[in-house]
């Protein structure tokens, strides 16, 4: 065992909430589940053992995986899974993400398209690692509910995706979130942490900006994918 490369064919889900989420949501895809000596083995340890039991999938009780694994001395719990392939589906709302660097703002914005019931990601390469164990840890385990594609450039997503509504979230654009009336299927599309996106994408689809005060210069990126998203989702969650 060795510390995660992203050439491997496996990740980890470090840690019993993420590794219940693998195990609910992408169950065919876990090897095993590593158990430390120090879990508590209470209710929470029952009710993973009885999914691990229901599923095949071994229980392996021994320490030394945790420590080249995990930097977390209260991780007690790790789900070892292959990398699976769910290619999104060219009918359903996407959130596209143009060369993302940063494995926790990625598993931040996974988390909140599950929240907001779009669970089809874009990854517009170069890009951080998606099945980084930092990034599945900052997703809260969304990731395994998700569809996730990668593409070597926007203009090879957009060929493969068609007629459908894009608009890209950019400080020159001119039409502004409150007034967006997105039309589905959409693809809502955010740039990189530090340059967000390249003015080429003021001339695709419909680019929006979402307006703030001038008391900061920008939003960070998790936020602003956040709000576009409740923006965008608003509607099918009134009560």
């Amino acid at each position: 065992m060795k510390r995660y490369q992203r050439e491997d064919e496996i990740s980890y889900s470090l840690g019993i909430t993420l590794t219940f989420e693998l195990l609910k949501y992408a169950t065919e895809y876990c090897n095993r589940v590593y158990v430390h000596s120090k879990m508590d083995k209470g209710e929470s340890f029952e009710k993973l053992k009885k999914l691990c039991d229901d599923a095949n999938i071994p229980m392996e009780f021994a320490d030394k995986p945790f420590n080249i694994l995990s930097q977390k001395e209260n991780c007690f719990i790790i789900g070892e899974f292959r990398k699976f392939k769910r290619p999104v589906d060219k009918n359903e709302s996407h959130v596209v993400l143009n060369n993302p660097s940063n494995a926790g703002n990625m598993g931040t914005i996974m988390r909140s398209a599950a929240g907001f019931g779009i669970t089809n990601l874009v990854i517009i390469s170069p890009a951080v690692d998606e099945f980084d164990p930092k990034t599945v840890r900052a997703s809260m385990g969304a990731i395994f509910r998700l569809n996730i594609s990668v593409y070597p450039s926007f203009d090879e997503y957009r060929k493969q995706m068609g007629d459908r509504s894009y608009y890209p979230f950019m400080l020159k654009a001119k039409t502004s979130l409150s007034k967006l009336e997105p039309v589905k299927p959409f693809s809502l599309i955010f740039g990189n942490e530090a340059t967000g996106l390249p003015d080429s994408f003021l001339e695709v689809g419909t680019s929006v900006i979402i307006p703030h005060s001038d008391r900061i210069d920008s939003l960070n990126l998790p936020i602003a994918a956040s709000i576009a998203l409740y923006e965008a989702t608003k509607n099918d969650f009134t009560k």
